[in-house]
């Protein structure tokens, strides 16, 4: 555990896509890897089980129990899934070192930042003065954060009450206290097929879907205002795909738009879609696929604000991830990692190898603190 890098390689070649949409290879899941990780886990001392989530797709935890009396839980959950690797301009399972960067899936989102919390926990765990701290730490490697978060409810519902969560994700470092959630939800109309110079008005399910879709342009922005976050600013909803009819001279049978809704403390599903239902018409169907909630742990929590002074300070982020699931629970939790959010998802992802390299000795600086 001396060197984050060759654990970073071996987690890339583990190919542990996201299967949702389209995942770009035929064996997508996160089976694999958490069985690596289990290895490792044992491997590294700590008591570790599967957790079933989805077919083939559990969580991965390892236990790290000091001796004697447990006076402090820390929980380091990084998820274990990456987005697909379709349209990637590199080999996406073939880490390669050059230019001072590690290439491939996951690099920066968020198997580097996964590197670096275990070779952390392994150099901490090994120190006399660990085991006699009453501090027991648990790694969780969680499936499904990059599509409806399935890994992070599953833990969160059994899991001890931790005093704070650290949840991997590239944060340059920086402890991000807040975050938006997000709501995907879909608007279904329906009409009539027809031969196009027979139909009219009423058979389109175009037309049906028009007041939902002027609503979001036009009047939306009032409605969110009503939420504006101190620390997060305002909620956005965007319509993100529309999806309607077979051909040119058929009326369209049906009509869907796909909406991503960024969630602040204070508005959720419930209360986005109860809006929806005064002011589009009855007639068009309503449907959440995905909603994950917001985070907004207090800065000056004892935890939150050692962790900051020992990493690279507080920050709010656009995105959502497994902490705000964590945080409803009741746990203290924020999201860490070294990469930056600009290399994740990209085409030709990598991390800094300086960056992994010294968020590494950061984290073993800052576990050893607690």
């Amino acid at each position: 555990m001396k060197d984050p890098l060759p654990l970073l390689r071996d987690l890339i070649r583990i190919p542990s896509v996201n299967p949702t949409g389209r995942p770009g290879i035929d064996h997508a899941g996160e089976q694999a890897v958490a069985l690596f990780l289990k290895d490792l886990l044992q491997g590294m001392g700590a008591t570790t089980r599967l957790q079933s989530v989805l077919p083939g797709r559990p969580n991965v935890i390892g236990v790290f129990r000091p001796e004697g009396k447990i006076r402090t839980r820390i929980l380091l959950a990084p998820h274990t899934d990456t987005v697909s690797v379709a349209g990637m301009t590199i080999k996406p399972f073939d880490p390669v070192v050059k230019q001072g960067r590690v290439w491939g899936r996951g690099a920066s989102d968020t198997k580097g930042p996964m590197a670096a919390m275990l070779t952390a926990l392994g150099r901490v765990t090994r120190t006399a003065a660990w085991r006699k701290s009453g501090v027991e730490f648990t790694f969780a490697g969680l499936m499904g954060e990059e599509a409806g978060n399935d890994g992070a409810y599953a833990w969160a519902r059994v899991c001890p009450a931790y005093d704070l969560a650290l949840i991997g994700e590239p944060t340059e470092m920086r402890v991000v206290h807040a975050h938006k959630g997000v709501l995907w939800m879909s608007l279904t109309a329906l009409g009539k097929a027809r031969h196009a110079s027979l139909a009219g008005p009423a058979d389109n399910a175009i037309y049906h879907l028009l007041p939902a879709l002027n609503h979001f342009h036009r009047d939306m922005p009032a409605f969110l205002k009503k939420f504006a976050h101190p620390a997060l600013g305002l909620p956005t909803a965007q319509l993100t795909m529309l999806e309607a009819g077979s051909k040119a001279n058929i009326s369209p049978q049906k009509a869907v738009a796909h909406a991503d809704i960024r969630l602040v403390p204070g508005l959720n599903g419930k209360i986005f879609t109860a809006h929806l239902r005064k002011h589009i018409p009855k007639n068009i169907r309503i449907d959440i696929s995905s909603e994950s909630l917001p985070l907004d742990t207090d800065p000056r929590h004892p935890l939150v604000r050692q962790l900051s002074k020992d990493l690279g300070g507080l920050a709010t982020a656009p995105w959502f991830c497994d902490a705000g699931i964590f945080a409803a629970r009741g746990i203290p939790s924020v999201a860490v990692g070294p990469g930056s959010i600009r290399q994740a998802h990209t085409g030709d992802e990598w991390i800094s190898l300086a960056a992994l390299r010294r968020g590494t000795d950061q984290l073993t600086r800052a576990l050893a603190n607690f």
